[in-house]
């Protein structure tokens, strides 16, 4: 027997649709209901690698987590990731397909949809429930000839669709009238019901709003979601509000930690474990004056190395990063920021843009881009003893000149992604503070670097104890908050 599905779509992007997903996925799981999640097309910078070393988004690996599951591709068989303002690499089924622009990508949208089905179908076989969820909005009437991510794939797999806004940035009963009236009669029909999302308030003072949209419609509102706060559960991309810092430090804080936010800045989720420890200020700097003189300089992952590199020349960070660097500040590189922090990046295929650039010269590393992309979940400790469990997703490969970061791997075999050195060190491993070991351990070596008397209690919380705790929190909200006897009713359960 084939599973049951329902599909999460949104007014717009943000309107908190991966969350409701992550919920309803432990919900059903917690009632004992073989659950999984979906979204056929993802596009995002925040990316996750498989235990089988394929590449998925990380909102969905978020989602599978929740539901009590190792993340499997199937449950995002696209991802986009944007190089360029109108071009995206396309990551199929977990591989590199090409670069393509938006004209080349529509043209394949029958044979991506073909892909999409047989990954669903095949999930189907395997589930009870498979909960979808939409990208942005299904009312962009100049997208819907070519859509294989909201009403298009509705229709196509035949799944009954809840409509999510978010009345938290106000306007959301126009929000949600102006999508109903942009669709067709066959797309209005698999609306079964409003959820209005982030709400901070009594929801007893939205009278008489909820029954004039009902008059308007046909379409009830089956819940009022409130704003959960704190919620530590990755976010997909970089329009995140945890990156708006405008670089001012927290003068509460015992360690101050600038983040460069890069113009491709990717998995940015591999600083969040920082950023929850109350020692430590973490702010996020785009701009060369705003730097100051950090405790510590991290420059993350980004989709365009090369081109970000540059970029940090032309506004002047490239300079006050090394000028922070000669007074004492630390600098840690992850994935693209560890290239950078070598000598020299080359590309010769023009997989990053092509060319050479000079690197930041603080690890005695050189990288030349190369055509396959490297992709595997990695465990190991570090030179000193600390448990590191992350994954690589790079272009090119590093020649290192100096002192090994990481050791071992699981399997005891030697692996070479990083570099340290008395005021820099680099790795490709993205989560390597997941286990919150290797993050105290670094916080030891700055505090020491710059005498900084760390409290014995400022322990970094692992990843697993953050997510399962907000994961809880929100599940419960949403239970309490929905109306889940008629969610059960729209997915045929």
């Amino acid at each position: 027997m084939k599973a049951k599905s329902l599909m999460i779509q949104g007014t717009m992007s943000g309107v908190g649709k991966s969350l409701l997903v992550t919920a309803l996925c432990r919900i059903f799981a917690e009632d004992g209901v073989k659950v999984c999640p979906f979204k056929s097309q993802n596009m995002a910078l925040n990316s996750f690698v498989t235990a089988d070393g394929l590449e998925m988004g990380r909102a969905q690996a978020e989602q599978a987590f929740a539901a009590g599951l190792q993340p499997d591709v199937r449950m995002n068989p696209i991802l986009l990731k944007p190089s360029a303002d109108s071009e995206s690499q396309v990551i199929l089924d977990g591989k590199v397909l090409s670069s393509m622009n938006s004209r080349e990508y529509f043209k394949k949208r029958g044979e991506f949809m073909q892909e999409i089905l047989k990954d669903l179908d095949s999930l189907s076989e395997e589930y009870e429930l498979i909960i979808a969820e939409g990208a942005g909005s299904p009312a962009e009437i100049n997208l819907n000839k070519n859509d294989i991510v909201n009403m298009g794939l509705a229709k196509a797999a035949d799944m009954p669709v809840i409509l999510a806004g978010d009345i938290d940035r106000g306007g959301v009963f126009a929000q949600c009238l102006g999508t109903v009236e942009w669709m067709e009669k066959s797309e209005r029909d698999r609306i079964k019901g409003f959820v209005f999302n982030k709400f901070r308030g009594d929801p007893t003072l939205l009278s008489p709003g909820p029954e004039m949209l009902f008059e308007r419609t046909g379409i009830p509102l089956i819940g009022v979601v409130p704003y959960v706060p704190g919620l530590e559960i990755d976010d997909e991309d970089s329009i995140s509000d945890r990156l708006k810092s405008a670089g001012v430090k927290n003068k509460e804080a015992i360690v101050d930690i600038a983040v460069i936010r890069l113009p491709r800045i990717s998995n940015f989720t591999d600083i969040i474990p920082l950023e929850d420890n109350p020692f430590l200020s973490v702010r996020y700097v785009d701009n060369a004056d705003r730097l100051g003189n950090p405790d510590l300089i991290i420059l993350p992952g980004t989709k365009t190395t090369i081109s970000d590199l540059r970029w940090m020349k032309q506004n002047g960070l490239y300079d006050v990063v090394l000028r922070a660097s000669e007074n004492g500040s630390f600098v840690f590189g992850i994935c693209g920021g560890y290239q950078m922090l070598g000598t020299e990046l080359q590309d010769p295929y023009g997989e990053d843009g092509g060319g050479k650039e000079k690197g930041l010269g603080l690890l005695p590393v050189s990288t030349v881009f190369s055509k396959e992309k490297n992709r595997r979940q990695v465990k190991g400790k570090s030179s000193s003893g600390a448990s590191v469990e992350g994954y690589e997703i790079h272009m090119g490969e590093s020649n290192i000149g100096g002192e090994r970061l990481f050791m071992l791997d699981a399997d005891g075999q030697q692996f070479q992604e990083g570099c340290i050195t008395a005021t820099a060190a680099g790795t490709y491993v993205h989560g390597l503070f997941d286990t919150g070991e290797f993050a105290d351990e670094l916080l030891e070596l700055v505090c020491k670097k710059r005498n900084i008397n760390f409290p014995k209690d400022g322990k970094t919380e692992t990843k697993k104890q953050r997510f399962e705790r907000s994961v809880k929190r929100l599940a419960d909200s949403v239970r309490e908050s929905v109306d889940m006897d008629k969610i059960r009713e729209i997915a045929g359960l």
